[in-house]
């Protein structure tokens, strides 16, 4: 499924992907929702466990307050990085390929920092409250973890089909993210060999064996590949960042304060010349612009 999508273009890939991921993610949260309503005098038990657990407070009564922090804080990082990508420079992919509205380059930030929040603190909490609420942690089974551990919670609540469902949804999220990661790969590789056939060949046929090596490795090993190359592309996209955080700033308060004058922020290249050196030519000249408010308006 993914060689059929993946050859058949990046349009191919945004209209797979659209379609799908809006689905599956509203579907698990109305469930999620569901077996917070079942459960919901565990609530109070389910944040306080996420504190305590979080903050080391239980690891302090023990004595081993450092060591529980610095698990939490590794595992939380890797798994926050692993979820939302968050500064690893994947998402701006996505970013720049839209056309903004306002018709400003901040606000494809401000969607993006949403994006994050959608992902991990929306997503990933249901999925916390799911596995915490259901009770299945109370009385685990031998080398319970991951997709089983929450299939095994959602089922308790709403049955066997449950286990299904969850089956199904992390497949086409899991689908979606190897599609849309190659789309991410083909820019970059268009962009470096201005559309080399065979390279594309090549990365396409490399994509799909990695795709293959990752459904029959052992899991450990699955992640210990996905940690060091998140951390490869953190630590390059972190300098990126750091040398790009002037224009960043700028183009922030630019937007900040024509929202604050009651405008629809519009970005105008012209006000900016020492940026027109770095913008492709056309792209923010004012008769785009207005062509994205008609657009909008339609």
């Amino acid at each position: 499924m993914s060689g059929v999508v993946i050859f058949g273009g990046l349009k191919s890939i945004a209209k797979v992907a659209e379609l799908i991921v809006p689905i599956m993610a509203l579907a698990y949260l109305l469930l999620a929702f569901w077996v917070l309503g079942h459960h919901i005098e565990r609530l109070p038990d389910v944040f306080m466990m996420i504190i305590r657990n979080a903050f080391g407070l239980q690891e302090a009564a023990g004595g081993a307050i450092g060591y529980g922090v610095a698990q939490a804080m590794t595992q939380g990082i890797q798994r926050g990085l692993f979820s939302n990508e968050a500064g690893m420079g994947s998402a701006p992919n996505a970013a720049a390929s839209a056309a903004p509205y306002p018709p400003h380059p901040a606000s494809q930030g401000y969607v993006q920092m949403l994006g994050v929040f959608m992902d991990t603190i929306v997503i990933c909490s249901a999925t916390a409250i799911i596995i915490l609420s259901s009770g299945v942690l109370e009385n685990p089974m031998d080398k319970i973890s991951g997709i089983e551990l929450t299939q095994q919670a959602l089922s308790s609540v709403v049955g066997s089909w449950g286990s299904t469902f969850i089956a199904i949804a992390i497949f086409f999220f899991a689908f979606t993210s190897i599609i849309a990661n190659y789309a991410y790969a083909e820019s970059n590789m268009i962009f470096l060999e201005n559309n080399h056939t065979a390279g594309l060949l090549i990365l396409r046929l490399a994509a799909l064996g990695m795709v293959m090596f990752g459904a029959l490795a052992e899991m450990p090993l699955i992640w210990k590949m996905a940690d060091l190359s998140m951390g490869l592309m953190a630590i390059t996209n972190l300098i990126a960042i750091l040398l790009l955080s002037g224009i960043a700033f700028k183009l922030t308060k630019d937007y900040n304060l024509q929202r604050k004058a009651g405008k629809i922020p519009t970005f105008d290249i012209a006000q900016h010349p020492e940026l027109k050196t770095q913008v492709e030519e056309g792209i923010w000249d004012k008769e785009n612009v207005a062509q994205w408010d008609k657009q909008k308006s339609i």
